[in-house]
């Protein structure tokens, strides 16, 4: 799918100079930017949800270390 993206000037500078120092086009500097994104909101998701198993069962040894 194609696809327009507007930079600013200082936005493509940076772009550029993320592709000379990976020695990678400017569309797979943004490519990977965008998993490495996806990736992260979805690591962040499992995480929220194993704290909300396992929280909840260790509540009462939380509590009894916070007030040592």
């Amino acid at each position: 799918m194609a696809m327009t993206l507007r930079l600013t000037d200082e936005e493509n500078a940076r772009l550029d100079e993320l592709a000379a120092a990976e020695g990678r086009s400017k569309q797979e500097i943004l490519r990977l930017a965008l998993a490495d994104r996806w990736a992260r909101l979805h690591r962040e998701e499992q995480l929220g949800e194993v704290l909300g198993r396992v929280l909840p069962r260790y509540r009462g040894l939380l509590d009894r270390i916070g007030t040592v």
